[in-house]
């Protein structure tokens, strides 16, 4: 047998499992808080969403209905529920207010978009979280 030839297996060395561990270390460390960022998009996105189409039922329901029906008071449709939904009737004549607000619970309870609300004029704002700058309108309805 030679002097200094591997016999046996093919492991790792200690070196090179510590290598390839702060690698992974470094490549998670960039990946995970754009990661963050997409989800939060996603939920965001589903909750505009959810606004639409609570928009569309109220203007086509009786005048008188003020609750949206399960599956509307939601988002995202199906699943566990990122943001309730809320219907607020206005004081002019077919008015109304409709609020996505995150659940104390949920994901986004600490985005800075908070609450966002859709009129029946069509105007789009938030209501930041109590903690977070007011963001602007633009940074949370992604031009929907």
């Amino acid at each position: 047998m030679k002097r200094g030839s591997r016999t046996g297996g093919g492991g790792f060395t200690l070196l090179e499992l510590m290598i390839a561990l702060a690698i992974a270390a470094i490549v998670t460390a960039f990946a995970l808080p754009g990661y963050r960022m997409q989800i939060a998009r996603g939920h965001r996105a589903d909750a505009i969403a959810a606004l639409y189409r609570a928009a569309q039922f109220v203007d086509s329901a009786a005048p008188d209905t003020g609750t949206l029906p399960a599956g509307l008071d939601q988002a995202p449709l199906s699943g566990a529920a990122v943001y309730r939904l809320s219907v607020s009737r206005g004081e002019e004549d077919g008015g109304y207010v409709i609020d996505a607000r995150p659940l104390e619970t949920g994901p986004m309870r600490d985005d800075p978009c908070g609450v966002f609300r859709l009129d029946a004029t069509g105007a789009r704002t938030n209501e930041p979280a109590s903690h977070a700058p007011a963001p602007t309108s633009g940074e949370c309805w992604r031009d929907r």
